[in-house]
């Protein structure tokens, strides 16, 4: 029934036709046309275009396709581990070639663009997004004949249709979009197939997927206004025609499909996402999507072809969750050979309270597992709270394995929804709760951490917990005698140091071994009468820092490092940078700092691990790109080769 009434519009005579040509994507063409000669000239131009817009999703596949296979192949020619200087000559001038022309790259691609529109995005996604846009753009036009055939009614002396080319770019629209959907679905999953190949956490894949469903939104808009306008008006007699065509099966699940994705197009906007709140926009987000693949099926199933895809890559990623949890969490029963049982970890509440800003939870635990990579984090839910929600946090320890088991510490800012509900527990005066894990995720950074490269932390609040692993590690190592740390931390207040002192006390000890700076700023805290590092250490000294194993930092040995170093021991200087009641919320000045550290480096390129609010991150990305420079870098002055890896976490 659907085929003979496409045949209807399309004038096809299915009685006179000798043989059916296949079009993949479409209905099979009757041949040979025995209508008008204008029907028959407008059916080669539909079938045409339609069979150049699969030609071109196709193509558009294959350039994606080439696009990761060559970013494989880059990344398997990674920087050497050793310094270019002791390699090979042509492995060392290979390595020249590829810093040189990362810093070119980062000098002009890694500051954000116009924030207004894309947020705080780097220039690289914004052109990434730009190639994809002009490519879809050109090729929704090229291939198409423009023209107007007037054709008679059959059956209805003086009647006639208007037929053009908006039918044949409105399916070419379409097709588009269908072929997109795949592509959108793999940029959202958690458990991504993308991040394997290239390396990126699946966050940085999330702009590219928001817009990418903006895209998808016009050209089925596109495409439904394009038909609309041929139904509704250029096809003879109305209404009739119009009646019968929007009452077809097909076109009821193409007017469901387009509802479901203006749904989805608002409740993804901010002003959607703030109505809804973020977790009720994730889960209706999973069900609309889900319910639009079925109903572009169902509109046209022809296309099939790109929702099976969308739909393996969904319930891929889902299964893969589960999987993940249940191996964190699924540990044998040994009390019942045969049995498994689900246990979630028990964490330790530490709470810190803060009234103005919302209390500081620090969570500690541990669960039978493999040890995660420095720079990944876990998803947690609150057993006790609710199972029906999870969040990124990234654990501030080291992975150390100690009879299967390893610890995890977490540190949350507790202002509203789950976490508030973890503060309020603790607030009662229990001291545990119930926690279920889910990882790791995210970008493993343990391959920047070479013994030529110098380290520079930057970390805002509680964005502390994804730079101090990265010294804790380093720490772990054999000290490299040319190589340059520093940990940069703003804090609102000096006894926000509290959250981590566990941690900070074996770093400070080891300071002068490391080669590490530690610079602490209080934001909030008034400046003294003589607000220098000095004054500012002396006032610290007596600050009190619990007592920790210090085994499980396990810093290399030193000669003499625990009596040469006057004062490592002693708590690390804080800046008070808090004024009056006009000024009482002053930022570290990052250009300075930043430049500072590069001018003290020795020699070897940089790498800026930061973590924190948006601004903060935003500031750093210009400041970054502004210290790089290609050609500096060409002529072997590695300090201008400053990569940065920050971790947005705070922002999603």
């Amino acid at each position: 029934m659907a085929f003979s009434r496409l045949g209807a519009r399309h004038i096809q005579n299915m009685s006179a036709a000798t043989a059916l040509e296949p079009h993949w994507g479409y209905y099979d063409r009757a041949l040979p046309c025995t209508n008008d000669p204008g029907s028959c000239e407008y059916l080669d131009v539909v079938y045409e275009s339609h069979d150049l817009g699969m030609l071109y999703s196709g193509i558009m596949w294959c350039i994606i396709g080439a696009i990761l296979l060559l970013w494989v192949v880059l990344n398997q020619s990674n920087a050497p581990t050793i310094s270019p200087r002791l390699a090979a000559p042509k492995l060392a001038g290979l390595y020249k070639v590829r810093r040189s022309m990362a810093a070119f790259a980062r000098r002009y691609l890694l500051p954000d663009v116009a924030r207004v529109i894309f947020g705080r995005t780097t220039r690289f996604q914004v052109l990434t997004l730009a190639l994809l846009s002009g490519y879809l753009l050109i090729f929704s036009f090229v291939g198409i004949v423009y023209n107007t055939w007037v054709t008679p009614v059959s059956k209805m002396p003086g009647v006639y249709n208007t037929r053009n080319s908006i039918g044949p770019w409105a399916d070419r629209v379409g097709t588009l979009a269908y072929a997109l959907t795949p592509l959108s679905v793999l940029l959202s999953s958690r458990e991504s197939f993308l991040s394997i190949i290239t390396g990126l956490p699946y966050q940085s894949f999330n702009f590219l997927h928001r817009w990418l469903g903006y895209i998808i939104f016009v050209q089925s808009s596109l495409h439904t206004i394009g038909w609309c306008v041929v139904e509704l008006r250029l096809y003879q007699p109305q209404p009739t025609v119009g009646i019968e065509w929007i009452t077809e099966t097909y076109m009821i699940w193409g007017v469901v499909a387009m509802i479901l994705l203006f749904l989805l197009f608002v409740l993804s906007t901010p002003w959607g996402i703030r109505l809804t709140g973020y977790e009720t926009f994730r889960k209706l987000h999973y069900i609309l999507a889900m319910v639009y693949i079925g109903a572009c099926w169902a509109h046209w199933k022809q296309l099939k072809c790109f929702m099976w895809p969308s739909l393996i890559f969904w319930f891929l990623d889902r299964g893969a969750r589960l999987v993940r949890t249940a191996l964190l969490h699924y540990h044998p029963d040994h009390s019942n050979a045969i049995g498994f049982s689900f246990k979630s970890s028990e964490a330790t509440i530490t709470r810190f309270p803060d009234s103005e800003h919302g209390d500081v939870i620090r969570l500690d635990l541990h669960n039978t597992q493999d040890a995660w990579t420095i720079g990944q984090h876990y998803y947690l839910t609150f057993a006790k709270c609710s199972i029906w929600q999870s969040h990124p946090f990234t654990p501030l320890n080291v992975p150390c394995v100690s009879k299967g088991t390893v610890q995890h510490s977490y540190i949350l800012r507790a202002k509203s929804g789950e976490t508030k509900k973890i503060a309020d527990l603790a607030a009662t005066g229990i001291s545990t709760t119930p926690v279920i894990l889910t990882g790791a995720y995210g970008e493993p950074i343990t391959r920047q951490l070479t013994p030529s490269t110098n380290i520079l932390c930057i970390a805002g609040g509680t964005g502390i917990t994804y730079v101090l692993p990265v010294l804790l590690e380093l720490a772990r190592q054999t000290p490299s005698p040319d190589r340059k740390l520093e940990l940069i931390w703003a804090v609102r207040h000096t006894v926000n140091m509290e959250w981590v002192a566990a941690e900070l006390d074996p770093l400070q000890k080891a300071r002068k071994t490391l080669n590490l700076g530690i610079r602490i700023f209080a934001t909030r805290d008034a400046r003294s009468k003589t607000p220098s590092i000095e004054s500012s250490e002396a006032e610290n000294c007596n600050l009190e820092i619990p007592k920790i194993d210090e085994k499980a930092l396990q810093v290399a040995p030193s000669s003499g490092s625990d009596t040469a170093c006057c004062g490592c021991d002693k708590p690390a200087a804080v800046e008070r940078l808090g004024g009056g009641e006009n000024d009482i919320n002053r930022h570290p000045d990052l250009p300075t700092l930043v430049g500072d550290f590069l001018a003290e480096t020795v020699r070897g390129p940089t790498s800026v691990f930061a973590s924190g609010p948006g601004g903060m991150v935003s500031d750093l990305r210009d400041i970054v790109a502004s210290c790089n420079s290609g050609g500096k870098v060409w002529r072997g002055e590695e300090r201008f080769d400053v990569d940065l890896i920050c971790d947005d976490r705070l922002e999603w």
